[in-house]
């Protein structure tokens, strides 16, 4: 069995942060108490204040010509829908009849409605089913998405229901968004109550200590707590999507609790190698702490590329995922350094794993000092060495290992080359939601395509000839089935008018893509603008293609930048951009193969449609990515450290993995056990954002940290950490290490001697100072026997 024996750190807390951090651990944690009541108190109501849309380019063609749209033709833009039904008697029927024109009458004289029209007043087959048992009374809200949805809610229930021969259910997209922003709001409590306990009992098994195990997850409710107070806040500068909760929530516990694993994991070491609390704690903050930090700023900076594109449902994630991020690590470096202060070895008290085992294993454990050294995902040595073996394994076959397991990863995301890209819609709802059942209603019963239609905004002067005209070209252009109006008003002394282009096939499909293309191509003797669900598709598509090569060089630049600010090697930050990509092949793979292609959608319980809303590849993109990077610092730190102190790099990568493969296994099933909790919505996309991430950090930490990375850098070798002079004297003076000083700086001395299973004995003395990468004295890298 291996062993650690650690020699006493030589200095205290030393550093500036360490002493502030330090200096008054009860005010510290009287003081975020009254910061995270404050912040109970400004995030109340923030979900009410969100919005459920955010899709769509605000600055495209399509919404320009919507914004018109409903301005002057309030009729043409419907967002209300009241599905009449009136069973045998027919809509024809004389007393169905009055009593659907007294309803439109009553919707007419409603506050804030406007463009009232149904089928018992226009006649228009378009609003008949085609049994003639329902129509329709179309209105629109005016006002923005809050007041809409404000008013919604105050006139539904006095329409919904029976209304003497006639049965009424409320539809529309505003009922859609208005029934999805609830549905997401009650699923979203649901998940934290099925996270919360679920990780409380991980957690107890993963500590053994019931204190330590509530740690991190008081730093994960202060973490959500403070960022719904901060997304309060963004509420009234912009538009904030409802979705970006799940986020918060998502990310507020499992960061925290990365993050807190990773730091009491470290101070029970210390405590364990016999450091005192005070010592232990600014061991850990100059350790773990910066790596906390770094980690911290590479998943932020993933979620901030989201802020390059226009739709504010991207930008939304930005915002919550940004703000949860430095909470969580403010918090890991703030208060959980305060509450080890005074907990001290009682952090390693209640172990209620001694429930579980018989008295004979426990004794046994105890007198191994296993409640001191174990904890955070297995860091005793026992288990560790475990990690190391596979470790050793992986890399002896490191050119079978790399060949396969990239391979594997490429094969799980072919499904992902066949992705066809949409606009969310009803079917996001669960089947029995009532404003998706009227959509069904109208998709199925109804002649047409509801929504599918395309509509021309013509602005400016014309004559009825030039209307004409124009009707004819593109009533002839391929792809179109038929084309209505104009429709013609004039205010202010400026005419406009629409047309309306029904397009053959699919709403969204690709030919009527194309016809959004050829009715913007045709020349009209008057300004034009095209809008439609398929206009708005193309332009979402447009706006995110411009800005994706963005994100992604923002994304790319900044990891290998902090990469190799930790590593001080060029080929490592290159190593973790392309194997964090590989990581996520298999969450994309699946997202086509569940959700669009709909295997598995009985099971998972949700109505496939054929295509992925175009945002959410980027969204989870972004997400997977920071995390992926999140577990590759652990890792990397570690080794690293273990590097600059022997100069071994075969021995650095199997003690990385010993030390941290627990961990970051434990740290990734506690975060998946949350995504899933999200992905137990009922509603489409926030299935897919859970159930994937849940899929992606799973396998970047049992896939990719376990078997990619060691064989990778076993092939290359002592090359791992190569950079030119100037380079390696820039991280020199300006590297992040984790190591027992400050960044670049320091001559704290340590002396040891370990015992690796597997790997002999290596005695060694530091100075603490990191070298340049291959770079190491001689007088520092310890002899090597066995």
């Amino acid at each position: 069995m291996a062993e650690v024996k650690k020699a006493q750190p030589t200095g205290g807390g030393g550093g500036a942060w360490t002493r502030f951090v330090t200096a008054r651990p009860r005010l510290t944690l009287l003081v975020a108490l009254v910061l995270t009541a404050l912040a109970v108190l400004a995030g109340g109501g923030v979900a009410e204040r969100m919005g459920s849309g955010g899709w769509e380019d605000p600055d495209a063609e399509s919404t320009y010509a919507t914004e018109v749209l409903e301005r002057e033709f309030p009729a043409s833009q419907p967002n209300l829908l009241l599905l009449v039904d009136a069973g045998r008697a027919g809509v024809d029927d004389p007393g169905v009849a009055a009593e659907a024109r007294r309803l439109a009458e009553r919707l007419d004289a409603r506050e804030g409605v406007d463009g009232v029209g149904s089928y018992w007043q226009t006649g228009s087959p378009a609003l008949r089913s085609e049994d003639g048992r329902q129509a329709v009374i179309a209105a629109r809200i005016a006002g923005d998405e809050k007041t809409a949805g404000e008013t919604l809610q105050d006139l539904a229930p006095d329409f919904r229901g029976t209304h003497g021969p006639v049965q009424v259910s409320v539809g529309g997209p505003l009922a859609v968004r208005h029934e999805m922003q609830t549905i997401i709001q009650e699923d979203l409590l649901r998940a934290e109550l099925i996270a919360l306990p679920i990780t409380l009992v991980l957690l107890v098994m993963v500590f053994g200590s019931a204190v330590a195990a509530l740690l991190p997850l008081g730093i994960g409710i202060v973490a959500i707590l403070g960022t719904n107070a901060v997304l309060r806040g963004i509420t009234e500068f912009t538009d904030v999507s409802v979705f970006a909760q799940n986020l918060t929530t998502a990310l507020g516990l499992g960061l925290a609790i990365d993050y807190a694993l990773f730091v009491v994991r470290r101070f029970r070491e210390e405590l364990a190698a016999g450091a005192g609390t005070r010592t232990a704690v600014g061991t850990t903050l100059r350790t773990a702490g910066r790596t906390v930090l770094f980690s911290a700023l590479t998943v932020a900076v993933s979620l901030a590329a989201m802020l390059v594109f226009p739709q504010y449902f991207l930008r939304s994630f930005a915002y919550a995922g940004i703000a949860v991020v430095l909470l969580a690590a403010a918090a890991a470096l703030i208060l959980l350094p305060a509450a080890l202060l005074l907990l001290g070895d009682r952090v390693n008290a209640l172990d209620l794993r001694k429930l579980l085992r018989r008295k004979g294993r426990a004794d046994a454990r105890v007198r191994d000092g296993a409640s001191g050294a174990e904890g955070a995902g297995g860091v005793g040595e026992t288990e560790g060495a475990g990690w190391g073996r596979a470790a050793g394994m992986v890399m002896r076959r490191a050119p079978w290992f790399a060949v396969a397991t990239a391979t594997g990863l490429v094969l799980l995301g072919l499904p992902f080359l066949g992705v066809k890209f949409g606009t969310a819609d009803d079917r996001q709802l669960p089947a029995v939601a009532e404003s998706r059942v009227v959509q069904d209603e109208l998709r199925d019963g109804f002649p047409g395509s509801p929504g599918g239609a395309l509509t021309v905004l013509a602005e400016g002067q014309a004559t009825p000839e030039q209307y004409a005209g124009y009707r004819q070209r593109i009533a002839a252009l391929d792809g179109v089935a038929r084309v209505d109006g104009p429709v013609t008003a004039g205010t202010g002394g400026r005419t406009h008018a629409y047309f309306t282009v029904v397009p053959d096939g699919e709403s969204v499909g690709a030919e009527a893509q194309r016809v959004v293309g050829e009715l913007r191509a045709e020349q009209a003797p008057f300004p034009t603008s095209v809008t439609g669900a398929a206009a708005v598709l193309v332009d979402s598509k447009d706006a995110i293609g411009e800005r994706l090569p963005w994100a992604a060089v923002i994304i790319a630049v900044v990891t290998l930048v902090l990469v190799f600010l930790l590593t001080g090697s060029v080929l490592i930050p290159l190593q973790a951009v392309v194997l964090n990509a590989l990581s996520l092949t298999a969450m994309f793979g699946a997202v086509v193969w569940v959700f669009q292609e709909g295997h598995l959608s009985g099971l998972l319980g949700f109505t496939p449609t054929g295509d992925i809303e175009t945002t959410l590849p980027v969204l989870m993109f972004c997400v997977a990515f920071g995390l992926s990077m999140d577990y590759g610092v652990f890792l990397l730190s570690r080794i690293k450290e273990e590097y600059d102190a022997t100069g071994d790099h075969e021995g650095a990568v199997r003690h990385g993995l010993r030390r941290t493969g627990g961990l970051i296994t434990a740290a990734a099933v506690i975060l998946a056990v949350v995504m899933v909790a999200i992905g137990t919505s009922r509603v489409t996309n926030t299935k897919m954002l859970g159930l994937g991430v849940a899929l992606a950090v799973l396998m970047d930490a049992m896939v990719v940290r376990s078997l990619l990375v060691p064989s990778v850098m076993k092939l290359t070798g002592r090359l791992t950490w190569w950079a030119p002079g100037p380079l390696r004297r820039f991280h020199g003076r300006f590297g992040i290490s984790e190591s027992g000083n400050e960044v670049g700086a320091g001559t704290g001395t340590g002396t040891g001697t370990r015992t690796d299973t597997g790997t002999g004995t290596r005695t060694g003395t530091g100075t603490g100072m990191a070298e340049a990468p291959g770079q190491a004295d001689p007088a520092r890298v310890p002899a090597k026997t066995g």
